[in-house]
């Protein structure tokens, strides 16, 4: 079997099936499956290993966590990353917490108003505290996620594990 030298896939014919480079073989004339070098002695060089196109995983889990809600749902939908259970966990992941960011700032946003009337302000001085904390978990989750850590968050890595 003769085999690419561009990509490294099996070809038969003239031409590379998988990326269409013409193969040397089949034009300088020579019999389908030889080797070549052998008639010299030598063993031919193993062909080239043909990498996966796109991102790794690590890469792509990461990515997850990146635009939040977008990113989640981008990995969710595009087509090698879907099928992958790490990537999967980390996206549903990803648009779990970012839905639960969501309804903690609305939620909050209404009963600091009461925490302002009673205390003459101070339940806005949470409110940075409270972003450099979800702050600081984004981070940490990109960072696991790159590492090939399975962070599972308390509320929404259990969700995220099921539907992954």
């Amino acid at each position: 079997m003769a085999f690419c030298p561009n990509c490294g896939a099996q070809a038969t014919g003239a031409f590379c099936p998988n990326c269409g480079t013409a193969m040397a073989s089949a034009a300088a004339g020579a019999t389908p499956g030889a080797v070549p070098g052998a008639e010299a002695g030598y063993a031919a060089p193993p062909p080239p290993i043909a990498q996966a196109p796109g991102l790794a995983t690590n890469a792509a889990s990461a990515l997850c966590y990146l635009f939040g809600l977008v990113t989640g749902v981008i990995f969710l939908v595009v087509a090698p990353y879907n099928q992958n259970k790490t990537v999967r966990f980390h996206a549903f992941q990803s648009i779990f917490f970012n839905l639960g960011v969501i309804v903690f700032y609305i939620l909050w946003g209404i009963i600091s108003v009461f925490i302002a009337v009673i205390t003459h302000g101070f339940g806005f001085l949470l409110y940075p505290l409270f972003s450099l904390a979800i702050f600081i978990t984004w981070l940490y989750l990109m960072y696991a996620a790159y590492n090939n850590k399975m962070v599972k968050l308390p509320l929404v890595g259990d969700l995220a594990a099921k539907q992954a």
